[in-house]
């Protein structure tokens, strides 16, 4: 495989601690080559006409780096495949979520895979796989959201937001902050509904990054628990 002749150990060093995986890390066990993503996304352009069964393959590798490539040759492969293909990959990208086993891996795909295959679907899926023991799985939820976001379709993710309040999980406090900050982007009334509802019971780095956008006026309101209503004046 040409990425392993890419290899560069003091750069996977460095990747290996800024993914978390020593032991009892979320990334616990990975391997990395040191190969950053710039390059995977070039040799995922060149590797183009690479067939579905030997990306599924390359999914399972060891390495990261393998991983994410053949993610961003699912997305090159979805993108361009008729409805049946498209159908295809999604099925897979679901039955493989053991080996996308890190944010970036989730974040750099769910939305392109998964909130593709689902904008014109029912979006039950998503509220399964925020029920999910594996947090991959529950990550996948959210952040596949963002699909729907960027065509103003903002319930899906205030759906899957509140079935995320209670995670334990700090990437998924993360990911719902960073997803309802989103929605505020396109509709601000639509994402303090959201809070006014939920802020005082939301993990707090939840709330920081759904309200880091906000007039700090407002920011310290939510954060001093004295908002009272949706849209407070700044």
């Amino acid at each position: 495989m040409r990425l392993r002749r890419m290899a560069n150990p003091r750069d996977a060093a460095v990747l290996q601690r800024f993914f978390k995986t020593g032991p009892g890390e979320y990334g616990a066990g990975d391997r990395f080559l040191g190969i950053r993503v710039p390059a995977i996304r070039k040799l995922a352009a060149e590797l183009d006409e690479l067939a579905l069964r030997d990306v599924a393959s390359l999914l399972r590798s060891p390495f990261h780096e393998e991983r994410l490539l053949a993610l961003l040759l699912f997305v090159r492969l979805f993108r361009r495949g008729d409805a049946k293909q498209r159908e295809r990959i999604y099925n897979l990208y679901l039955k493989n979520t053991r080996f996308i086993n890190n944010w970036d891996l989730v974040d750099l795909t769910a939305p392109h895979i998964v909130g593709a295959y689902l904008v014109d679907k029912s979006k039950k899926p998503l509220q399964h796989l925020a029920r999910s023991a594996l947090l991959w799985e529950r990550r996948i939820a959210i952040v596949a959201t963002f699909q729907f976001i960027r065509l103003d379709d903002f319930g899906p993710t205030l759906k899957v937001a509140g079935l995320l309040l209670s995670d334990t999980e700090d990437l998924i406090h993360k990911a719902v902050g960073w997803m309802l900050r989103e929605v505020g982007k396109r509709d601000i009334e639509a994402e303090e509904a959201f809070l006014v509802r939920h802020y005082r019971g939301m993990p707090r780095t939840m709330l920081r990054y759904a309200i880091e956008r906000f007039p700090e006026r407002k920011r310290r309101q939510y954060l001093k628990g004295t908002i009272l209503r949706g849209v407070e004046p700044t």
